[in-house]
C-alpha cells in the first residue's frame, strides 16, 4: 500500500489514493458513496384524526419533507431542498386533520447566538419555522423561530422568543411574511420570568405554559379569545411539563419543591467565580433528553403516563386520573429492557412504545392499555423497530424500520401485530445490500468481571490460517447502544454502515457497548468510577481489543480504534494507554481533558487521555468543526499542541463552522474516505 497524502483547503481533505497492493476481495467490494447512498429517514408525526403520517428524508445531504396517507401510503415529498447545503430541517409536527405540517429550517444558534452555516453561505444561516399544505406541496415561511408548537387544527403556531410566547395564524394560501411584518411582531402575551413548554388545548383556544421565577414556577393558562391569563394552583413550588385532558377540561402537571434560596445562593457563586462546566454535552434531542429522564407526563385516556426508573430499568407507569390518594402506579411496561419512543393511540386508552426487553440488542414494537392490563409484543425477529406513531383509524403503527442489512426506512405495522410493511424509501440501485454481513451478538467480561455486550462484524471468506487487520468501534453519548442491525440515530446509522465497509475491505470489526451505556439497565449506565471519576469503561474497550487478539483471524499486531465525540475520547484513552495494542485511530471530535482541569494529582485528569500522553506512540487522524456545540474545539487544539511537542505522529482535518455532527454530508464523505486511507497505510501495509 503506497502512502497517501492529504491537502487541506478552507477544511477539505482532497485525498490522494494509491490502491496497488490490496489483497483480494472474497465478494464484491463497494465504495463509500454506495454504503451511505441510502436515505435517512428521521422524526415520524402521525395525525390525531385522520390516516395520513410524515417524516424527513436526509439523502446524501438533502432533506426534505415526505407524507404518505390511506389507502395507498404512497410518499409523496412535499419540499424541494435539492442542496446539500447543511440546513437543518428538525421540529416536525402535523396537525389533527393531516393538511398542515410544520418544521423548523436551520439549526440551532450556538451560545454567542450564531446559527450554525456550515456551507459558508455569505448572508449567514438561519432559523425559521415553516409550513406546507399535503394539498399543495408548496412550503412556505412563516417566522425566525424553533420548537414550533402547531395548534390541533392547523390555523395556529406558537414558539418561544426571549422566554415569551410568539403565536401566528397559519395563512391560508402558501404566503410568506415580509420582513416589515415579522419585525412588528409581538408576543401574544407578557408575563414576568422565563415561559416555556407552551401546548395547546384540544380545541386550539387556550394555552398552557409553565412560567419559570428562577426559584419557583407557574402554570400558567392563557385565554386567546378572552385574552386572560389564570395560573392553576400557585404555590413557592417548581411545576412543570402541563398536560392537557382529551377534553380539554383538566391539566396535569408535575410538581417539586422550589429551590430554597436560590437567589441568595446564586450571589455567593457569582461572587466566587462560576464553576467551570464539563467539555461535553450528551447530544440527545430535547424530546429525548425528557423521556430518557422520566419528567415528561403525558394524558392517556383517563390516565396519566409518566417514565421512571425503578428495579434497574427505565418503565412506563399510570396512575388514574380519578383515583384519590391511595392508588398504585400500575407498570404499563415490564420486563428486563427499556422502554422507548411512545405514541398513543387516537382515544389515548393505548399505548404503543418500542423497547429491547425479551431482544436486548435490537428494538420491537409493543402496546399495552393506559388503565393496564399487560403488554403485547407486536413485532418480532431481527428488525429494529422504533418512534411508533399510530393511526387515527387504529388499524396500524408507522414505525422507523432496520435490520441487519435494510437502512432504516418507514414502516406500517398492524395494530394486532405482524411484519412490518415497507412503504418508503427505496434503496438506490447499487446499494450493496447482499454484500454486508449479519453481525454477531458477542459477550465478553472486563478484568473487574463486568459483562458487556458487543457487535461483531466478521468478513466474508476468511480463510483459515489467515490474519486480518482489525478495527474496534467506540460510540458517543456515552448514553447510547448499538444495535444489530442499522442505528436509529443519523451518525450511528452512518457508523453501522461503516463498519459493514471496513467488514467488505477485510477488516474484522467490533463495535463495543461499553458500561454508561443504555439499553442494559441503570446499574450498568451508572457504574462506578466512569467518566471524569476513574474512566473505569475503558476496562471494556481494553477486554474487547483483547478478545480480538485472542481470534485465529486477527493480526494481534495490526488493530486500530475509530469514533465520534465519546467515542473519540475513547479512541485517544486507547492510544495513551495501549499504543502497544492500537496502532492507529481516528478520533471525531473527541474530549482529551475532563472538566479542564490541569491538576496533575486530580481523578479527572488521571481519567484523562493527556495523563498517559507519554505512553501515546501510535499515528491519530484528528477531526473536529470548529462550531462544536458539543465537544469545545480547544479539546483538538490542546491535543494537537501535546503531540507536536513529542512527535507523536498525527493527521489533521479541521471544518469551519461545521458542528459536532457535521451537517454537511460530504464532509462525511471525506472524513470517513480520509479514516479508510488512513487505516490502509497503518493496518493494511
Amino acid at each position: 500500500m503506497k502512502p497517501s497524502r492529504y491537502f487541506l483547503f478552507a477544511g477539505l481533505c482532497l485525498v490522494i489514493l494509491s490502491i496497488t497492493g490490496l489483497p483480494a476481495f472474497a465478494q464484491k467490494p463497494f465504495t463509500i458513496e454506495q454504503i451511505l447512498s441510502y436515505p435517512f429517514s428521521y422524526e415520524l408525526a402521525s395525525a390525531k384524526k385522520a390516516d395520513r403520517i410524515a417524516w424527513f428524508e436526509f439523502e446524501q445531504g438533502r432533506r426534505n419533507v415526505f407524507t404518505a396517507a390511506a389507502p395507498d401510503f404512497k410518499p409523496v415529498r412535499l419540499t424541494d431542498f435539492m442542496e446539500d447545503d447543511g440546513i437543518d430541517l428538525t421540529n416536525l409536527e402535523i396537525s389533527d386533520d393531516g393538511a398542515v405540517i410544520v418544521f423548523v429550517r436551520g439549526h440551532d444558534p450556538n451560545r454567542q447566538g450564531w446559527v450554525a452555516n456550515p456551507s459558508q453561505l455569505p448572508d449567514g444561516g438561519e432559523q425559521a419555522i415553516w409550513a406546507v399544505r399535503p394539498a399543495e406541496a408548496k412550503p412556505f415561511r412563516l417566522a425566525a423561530g424553533s420548537r414550533p408548537a402547531l395548534s390541533p387544527d392547523g390555523q395556529w403556531v406558537m414558539w418561544i422568543k426571549d422566554g415569551q410566547v410568539y403565536g401566528i395564524p397559519v395563512p391560508q394560501a402558501g404566503l410568506s411574511r415580509s420582513e416589515s411584518e415579522e419585525e412588528d411582531l409581538k408576543p401574544l402575551f407578557r408575563t414576568w420570568g422565563a415561559n416555556n413548554s407552551a401546548c395547546w388545548s384540544p380545541d386550539g383556544r387556550k394555552i398552557a405554559f409553565v412560567s419559570d421565577r428562577q426559584d419557583h414556577s407557574f402554570i400558567g393558562v392563557y385565554d386567546l379569545a378572552g385574552r386572560k391569563i389564570t395560573y392553576l394552583a400557585p404555590s413557592v413550588d417548581r411545576d412543570s411539563s402541563p398536560t392537557w385532558s382529551g377534553d380539554g377540561k383538566r391539566i396535569a402537571f408535575i410538581r417539586r419543591p422550589g429551590s430554597a434560596f436560590a437567589q441568595i445562593i446564586a450571589q455567593a457563586q457569582q461572587a466566587q467565580g462560576t464553576p467551570r462546566q464539563s467539555p461535553i454535552r450528551d447530544g440527545l434531542p430535547q424530546q429525548q433528553q425528557q423521556a430518557q429522564t422520566g419528567r415528561g407526563i403525558a394524558w392517556g385516556g383517563d390516565n396519566l403516563v409518566f417514565l421512571v426508573e425503578r428495579k434497574n430499568w427505565r418503565h412506563y407507569y399510570s396512575v388514574p386520573t380519578a383515583g384519590g390518594v391511595d392508588f398504585a402506579p400500575v407498570e404499563l411496561t415490564p420486563g428486563d429492557g427499556e422502554a422507548e419512543y411512545i405514541g398513543f393511540s387516537a382515544d389515548g386508552k393505548t399505548l404503543y412504545f418500542t423497547s429491547n426487553a425479551g431482544d436486548i440488542d435490537h428494538r420491537d414494537l409493543w402496546k399495552s392499555p393506559t388503565a393496564g392490563g399487560g403488554p403485547v409484543r407486536l413485532t418480532k425477529g431481527d428488525g429494529i423497530e422504533t418512534e411508533a406513531a399510530p393511526l387515527a383509524s387504529g388499524r396500524s403503527v408507522a414505525v422507523f424500520y432496520s435490520d441487519a442489512k435494510r437502512p432504516r426506512c418507514v414502516a406500517l405495522v398492524p395494530a394486532a401485530g405482524g411484519e412490518a410493511k415497507i412503504i418508503n424509501p427505496r434503496l438506490p440501485a447499487d446499494f450493496p445490500l447482499d454484500a454486508q454481513v449479519v453481525p454477531q451478538s458477542v459477550n465478553l467480561k472486563a478484568a473487574d468481571g463486568l459483562e458487556f455486550h458487543n457487535q461483531l462484524f466478521v468478513p466474508k471468506g476468511v480463510k483459515s490460517g489467515e490474519r486480518r487487520p482489525a478495527i474496534l468501534f467506540t460510540h458517543g453519548g456515552p448514553g447510547r447502544q448499538m444495535l444489530l442491525g442499522y442505528h436509529y440515530m443519523f451518525f450511528y446509522h452512518m457508523a453501522y454502515a461503516m463498519n459493514q465497509y471496513f467488514a467488505n475491505r477485510g477488516y474484522v470489526v467490533i463495535s463495543v457497548n461499553y458500561r454508561s451505556g443504555i439499553g442494559y439497565g441503570r446499574d450498568f449506565r451508572m457504574a462506578p468510577n466512569r467518566g471524569a471519576q476513574g474512566s473505569s469503561e475503558y476496562q471494556d474497550v481494553y477486554a474487547a481489543a483483547k478478545y480480538l487478539q485472542s481470534r485465529p483471524d486477527v493480526d494481534p499486531n495490526r488493530i486500530g480504534l475509530y469514533g465520534l465525540s465519546y467515542g473519540g475520547l475513547l479512541t485517544a484513552m486507547g492510544l495513551s494507554r495501549n499504543s502497544d495494542i492500537f496502532k492507529a485511530g481516528v478520533d471525531i471530535a473527541g474530549v482529551h481533558l475532563w472538566g479542564n482541569s490541569l491538576d496533575t494529582n486530580g481523578t479527572a485528569f488521571k481519567a484523562s487521555s493527556v495523563a498517559t500522553i507519554d505512553q501515546w506512540k501510535s499515528p491519530v487522524l484528528l477531526v473536529q468543526g470548529d462550531d462544536d456545540r458539543n465537544v469545545a474545539f480547544s479539546q483538538t487544539t490542546g491535543l494537537v499542541q501535546l503531540l507536536r511537542a513529542r512527535n507523536i505522529p498525527h493527521e489533521l482535518i479541521v471544518f469551519p463552522d461545521e458542528v459536532h455532527d457535521f451537517l454537511v454530508f460530504k464532509k462525511w464523505v471525506l472524513t470517513f474516505t480520509a479514516a479508510d486511507d488512513f487505516f490502509n497505510r497503518f493496518l493494511r501495509k
